[in-house]
């Protein structure tokens, strides 16, 4: 798996936006379900999937928000969901079935970056459990969708704070050890990379693939847990402690390019479980004075199958 994270000379960089990465790709006939579509670079995946021709479905947690932020887009349509509650995944996973639809691509962009510590009705830390394994059981609740589609792809939005942490087996939930919510939001973003390696090992022989992404350094909803020291320890200030000016960061439609190059690229046909960057597959890298590049425990198949063990063990689902 390792030595398949290698660049293809995809032709787009961190500057593309997410319509250049749809290269004009007609997606009439296409059905894709995006988690966290109704705000930051999942809205802004949205609005292009749906201008593509693609029927989109954004579940929510908050339907008053995705009301109003997905108001005049057409071709979208909304759901109740919370990462949280395994009844409510259920539910919108069971809507969704019942409507006989094949599903093409999802996209599992919703999360929580550095939050307090607060846990799950099953007593899993929230980081955890909304960034990943909340959309662990919503794959495999929507599985039989996916495999109907005949070239599906699942892509996880993973992030640059994968080297925050590995996974720690011994105790992922912060049980003996003291929480820190950054090795937390490491922990789940690593998480959220092993699971599209496992995933796409699973899934290549129903026509199923997936990717990770790292979608760039956006200022985004994510941040609205951060006081100045996080903001410092994520380089969002300059050496005078200021915010650093937009122009550091990837606007949202640059933002949503790799998920949806991820998505629907036909460079990529016949691959998966890869991590990939500013709209390529990225190098495998240890270097910590640069911003780019995956570790080796986020991409290594071990890894993913204890991951896949321990989430099916504490979900209670599995494909």
């Amino acid at each position: 798996m390792i030595n398949k994270q290698r660049p293809i000379e995809s032709g787009f960089d961190g500057t593309t936006t997410a319509m250049q990465a749809l290269a004009g790709k007609d997606l009439h006939g296409m059905t894709a379900i995006v988690t966290g579509g109704y705000s930051g670079i999942g809205l802004e995946a949205v609005r292009v999937l749906a201008s593509a021709g693609a029927q989109v479905i954004v579940p929510a947690r908050d339907p008053l928000k995705a009301e109003r932020n997905l108001d005049g887009i057409a071709g979208v349509e909304r759901g109740n969901l919370d990462l949280l509650d395994s009844a409510s995944i259920d539910c919108f996973a069971r809507n969704f079935l019942a409507s006989g639809r094949a599903l093409h691509l999802l996209i599992n962009s919703a999360g929580i970056m550095a939050t307090p510590l607060q846990r799950n009705g099953k007593g899993v830390e929230a980081q955890f459990a909304t960034n990943h394994l909340g959309h662990f059981q919503l794959t495999a609740r929507l599985w039989p969708a996916l495999c109907e589609a005949d070239g599906a792809r699942v892509v996880s939005v993973s992030s640059l704070g994968h080297r925050l942490s590995p996974i720690h087996f011994d105790d992922p939930q912060f049980e003996r050890r003291p929480y820190d919510k950054w090795a937390a939001y490491g922990q789940s973003k690593t998480a959220n990379a092993l699971f599209a390696v496992a995933l796409d090992q699973r899934g290549k022989a129903h026509g199923v693939r997936a990717f990770s992404v790292h979608p760039g350094e956006i200022l985004t909803d994510l941040v609205r847990y951060l006081d100045r020291d996080d903001l410092a320890l994520i380089g969002a200030l300059d050496d005078s402690g200021n915010i650093r000016p937009a122009k550091h960061y990837k606007r949202p439609e640059q933002g949503a390019a790799t998920m949806l190059w991820c998505g629907v690229s036909p460079l990529l046909e016949g691959m998966g479980g890869l991590y990939c960057e500013d709209c390529e597959v990225a190098v495998l890298s240890q270097d910590d004075t640069k911003r780019s590049g995956v570790r080796a425990w986020a991409i290594d198949p071990e890894q993913a199958e204890r991951l896949w063990a321990l989430s099916a063990q504490l979900s209670g689902v599995t494909l």
